[in-house]
């Protein structure tokens, strides 16, 4: 194991998310996919058993949640941009859909924190649905089939979330027990092999709206290594939506100076803070992981060593 893996455990065992925390945004991203699931499947059961067809359920319940392929369609229902990516009809493939988000999600939240999973998966979502729409009308097979085409599964989206977990993290192994376990990368190449066979026989818009989302997790790495965070903006707004429901969230009254000059609360003036501090620790990984190992000052390997010996 090199030196960069040993901290890339080290940050894994520090942020480490548990299946109860509040704060666990990929069990609430499992949570809302096995929610419309199961609505979803409950009205095509109750519909088989009174029509004995399941023609019915996706002609009037299906086509309120599957994103459209015209612009047309989507100006009359926009919130299918939205709830495509959450709704999965197939047991199997939704099974398999939250199987692979739980392998990759976990990577990337604890990695990265809870503030980065759910914008990658919308993010993802949002870019499928460009590269879907766009190949319809660029494609003229496709678009003569336009009327009987739509978009629907969380596999655009888990596909953002396994290839910005892979850049995040391109040396995290599965497994490690057995025999040094499974790069990451491979993992991610058999998932994507998977996925784009069983969309092959189908219409060229499908893998291309993968694609699509495969793109959104590659560039949002790749912005956040350049110090530009596409989950920022998302998070604001979140917190100012929620915060207006919050009748018990205090308006700050005290001027600056009292804020600055004279609430210290419980600290001490004159305190020591340790040089070896979580968030040193993270922006070290961070730097790791965008030059490399090679790349650290002594200063900061004596800082990770002494970090990872803790």
């Amino acid at each position: 194991m090199g030196e960069s893996d040993r901290y890339i455990d080290y940050k894994l065992k520090k942020k480490r998310f548990t299946l109860g925390q509040p704060d666990n945004a990929l069990m609430w991203l499992f949570a809302i996919n096995v929610i419309f699931f199961l609505i979803l499947l409950t009205i095509k059961v109750a519909i088989n058993v009174n029509d004995h067809s399941s023609t019915a359920f996706y002609t009037q319940v299906v086509y309120w949640f599957q994103l459209p392929a015209d612009l047309v369609s989507l100006s009359k229902k926009p919130w299918t941009i939205i709830s495509y990516m959450f709704s999965d009809v197939d047991v199997m493939r939704a099974l398999s859909n939250m199987l692979w988000l739980s392998a990759f999600g976990s990577v990337l939240q604890n990695l990265t924190g809870n503030k980065k999973i759910i914008p990658v998966y919308l993010y993802g979502g949002f870019a499928g649905a460009v590269f879907f729409m766009a190949a319809v009308y660029l494609i003229p097979t496709n678009r003569a089939v336009i009327d009987t085409l739509g978009l629907l599964g969380a596999n655009v989206s888990v596909m953002a979330v396994a290839i910005a977990a892979t850049m995040i993290a391109p040396s995290y192994r599965f497994f490690r027990d057995i025999r040094g376990g499974i790069p990451i990368w491979i993992l991610t190449v058999i998932y994507v092999a998977i996925d784009l066979a069983s969309i092959a026989r189908g219409p060229a818009a499908f893998p291309i709206a993968h694609m699509g989302g495969a793109f959104a997790g590659y560039l949002f790495v790749k912005m956040l290594k350049h110090n530009m965070d596409g989950s920022e903006w998302m998070n604001k707004f979140y917190n100012w939506f929620i915060n207006l429901f919050n009748p018990n969230k205090k308006k700050q009254t005290n001027s600056v100076k009292e804020r600055v000059f004279y609430n210290i609360g419980s600290k001490s003036p004159y305190s020591k803070t340790s040089i070896v501090t979580e968030q040193r620790v993270d922006e070290i990984l961070d730097k790791i992981n965008q030059k490399g190992y090679d790349h650290l000052t002594k200063e900061e390997k004596d800082i990770l060593k002494r970090a990872s010996e803790d």
